[in-house]
């Protein structure tokens, strides 16, 4: 295949991702947080993860969900300041990186240094353990529906997907899973 159809092919799948977003598709995720083998510094049983965050948090930061577009205050909110993984506190983004859309959702250019880890999200029946060249020949329309999503390095937790947006690859991430700290004025 050359540079060309490969090019547009990758715009293609990224502009049906971008469109999914932009409706607000219901996701989750292959592999729920700290179910993947990966030796997080912080574990605790799903119990104690549903006590310290609360159902809805849990559903998004621990089961992979996504919230609903424009259902978190900190979409809104243009303060300075750094965001921190709620599970955890880990810092993972900070305001200087933030792109701000229209699309009802979080988006950062950039993590912070060493704060998160990617995996693949695909449609359902998609996982690492599949034989993706099968599934991919059997249904090709699914080829595009393929996305990394975003997870904290420390604990697991799903943040969200790195997605092309407005022409831009960012991070389009739940603010449901983030805790923002204004900067102290100067």
């Amino acid at each position: 295949m050359n540079t060309d159809l490969r090019r547009r092919h990758f715009l293609k799948s990224s502009v049906v991702l971008t469109a999914l977003v932009s409706v607000g598709r219901p996701a989750g995720a292959d592999v729920v947080a700290g179910k993947d083998g990966f030796p997080y510094e912080v574990t605790k049983t799903d119990a104690e993860w549903k006590a310290q965050l609360g159902d809805y948090a849990f559903g998004i930061l621990r089961e992979g969900k996504t919230e609903p577009q424009n259902s978190s205050p900190l979409v809104e909110d243009q303060s300075a300041g750094r965001y921190d993984c709620k599970a955890c506190t880990l810092p993972i983004y900070h305001s200087k990186y933030r792109v701000i859309t229209s699309k009802g959702w979080m988006f950062y250019r950039v993590a912070e240094p060493n704060s998160v880890l990617t995996g693949i999200d695909g449609p359902e029946g998609a996982t690492m353990d599949s034989n993706l060249d099968v599934i991919l020949a059997e249904n090709p329309s699914i080829g595009g529906l393929f996305s990394n999503e975003v997870h904290c390095r420390r604990c697991g937790s799903h943040m969200g997907h790195i997605l092309l947006v407005e022409g831009q690859v960012l991070h389009c991430i739940n603010g449901t899973s983030l805790t923002f700290h204004a900067s102290e004025p100067t």
